[in-house]
């Protein structure tokens, strides 16, 4: 743990403020946030640090250079408040736990506005993470990727729960909905390699196993398709409170002419006889973050020879040497 309070930067550190305008802007919208909470005594906390050289020095560098984190910080100047005090990771992992904690009757608006509040704080967090010098570039990658973790989890869960709700599945573990539910989300490219940076969006392959789905008959096709509709508008729409994650189901198997969900046996069928090598390049970092984890990493075992050629004929190796020159 780094407490931001112990933090001193020596002279340019930190990121010097470009906007004057921006500038005065924004801390008079910060004396005007806590003037209205002035009964809770966090505001006087938040007003002693902001008022310190090492405060005043963290808030110039945010409220100067970018409109995004200006109205993050005095938005949630409670919750920069206590990134001061505790430092970054506590609130960070309370900030994931918060999301599994699902209520089984939150509604589909309850869930957004909850996923989108916890992005704003997370997106805080490893803002100040980075502009302070808290945490090196791995650790905020990877926290990025750990909040996506967990965004898609809560959102594929509540999916889950709403389809058996409505009769479309009999869950074989209501206590866990995505164990054995036969649907697999694939994290791909930055996602699928644990490395999101701060403005990436979200690669996603979306599966289903027939033989592992609760749900038998000709509408598992529409079930999932219209689950990964919804698990797009969960974390893709813009409300008022933002968004979460712009989401991307473009690298799945010839995107213009195949369902959003497709089954793991057409997958198999594609990849094994018209897949291309730009593909293989994509599967290398593709892993299962969210849904039927066994079920998903069981797909990619089936997949290893298709990822893996043993051999490489020459129209094989120009291929690649082409995608390393778009590259």
């Amino acid at each position: 743990m780094n407490p931001l309070s112990d933090f001193s930067p020596d002279a340019g550190a930190l990121p010097r403020p470009f906007d004057q305008h921006r500038l005065a802007l924004g801390f008079a919208a910060w004396e005007e946030a806590l003037a209205t909470a002035a009964s809770d005594p966090q505001a006087g906390r938040a007003r002693d640090w902001g008022n310190s050289p090492e405060g005043r020095s963290l808030l110039a560098a945010l409220f100067g250079n970018s409109p995004f984190l200006s109205g993050l910080a005095v938005a949630e100047w409670n919750f920069l408040t206590r990134l001061v005090q505790d430092g970054l990771d506590i609130p960070f992992d309370e900030t994931i736990a918060v999301i599994g904690q699902q209520d089984s009757g939150e509604n589909r608006a309850e869930l957004m506005r909850r996923l989108r509040l916890a992005r704003r704080r997370v997106a805080l967090i490893v803002a100040i993470g980075d502009i302070a010098g808290a945490w090196p570039l791995e650790r905020q990658t990877a926290v990025l990727s750990r909040f996506a973790e967990a965004a898609l989890g809560a959102a594929v869960r509540h999916l889950l729960r709403g389809a058996a709700e409505s009769g479309g599945l009999d869950l074989a573990n209501p206590a866990d909905p995505e164990r054995d539910s036969g649907l697999i989300v694939l994290g791909m490219g930055k996602l699928g390699g644990g490395e999101l940076n701060y403005s990436s969006d979200i690669d996603l392959i979306l599966l289903y196993d027939p033989p592992r789905a609760p749900l038998r008959g000709d509408g598992v096709q529409t079930l999932f398709n219209r689950l990964a509709r919804d698990l797009v508008r969960i974390l893709d729409e813009r409300t008022g409170d933002g968004y979460v994650f712009r989401t991307d189901l473009r690298l799945r198997p010839d995107p213009r002419s195949t369902p959003l969900a497709m089954s793991v046996a057409a997958a198999l069928a594609y990849y094994e006889s018209v897949g291309q090598n730009w593909e293989r390049a994509a599967l290398i970092k593709a892993r299962p973050v969210a849904g039927d984890r066994a079920a998903g990493n069981s797909f990619l075992a089936e997949l290893q020879p298709f990822i893996w050629r043993r051999h490489l004929d020459f129209a094989a190796i120009a291929d690649i040497h082409s995608i390393k020159r778009q590259i």
